[in-house]
């Protein structure tokens, strides 16, 4: 498979899931294990351009696949937009569910460079976060969005501005 754009090789039990490959093996250790079940969406990574919880994907699977984890979407050294949406929003508290947050919200805006505050909270609605009340994670995602366009993000809208 291509990991962030390097080709990784590798022999695996059958019954490894990639969530444990990728932070055991290949020490991608952005990729978060939350619920082990698929609930929480903590592990979330691309595989060929799609989100994936990869702690219900085994290893093999994703044989010959392009795989993108939270390491693998900045690009020469600056944050992804929806980083850098995250930051100046406050999206994140303890950061636990953050990587898998991002990457799903990098997956929706890469189809829809749009979208609603509806969508978005559907785009991100696999992927739980206990200490936020997604109010600013809608925010960041809409300041990533602007930013991707090339246009002004919003103005923050909590309290005293920014």
């Amino acid at each position: 498979m291509t990991v962030n754009g390097q080709p990784v090789s590798a022999e695996v039990e059958p019954r490894t899931l990639l969530v444990h490959f990728l932070r055991e093996d290949l020490r991608l250790t952005g990729t978060h294990v939350g619920c082990e079940t698929g609930y929480c969406g903590a592990c979330t990574v691309h595989v060929d351009g799609e989100p994936v919880k990869s702690c219900t994907m085994f290893a093999v699977q994703a044989d010959g696949a392009n795989v993108t984890t939270i390491e693998g979407i900045a690009s020469n050294g600056d944050l992804h937009p929806v980083q850098e949406g995250f930051w100046e929003r406050h999206g994140l508290q303890c950061g636990y569910c953050t990587p898998g947050m991002i990457m799903s919200s990098v997956a929706l805006l890469s189809k829809n460079d749009r979208p609603s505050e509806e969508e978005i909270r559907h785009g991100i609605e696999g992927n739980l976060c206990r200490c936020t009340g997604y109010h600013n994670i809608v925010q960041a995602v809409q300041f990533a969005a602007a930013r991707m366009r090339g246009e002004e993000p919003p103005a923050a809208d909590w309290e005293g501005g920014e």
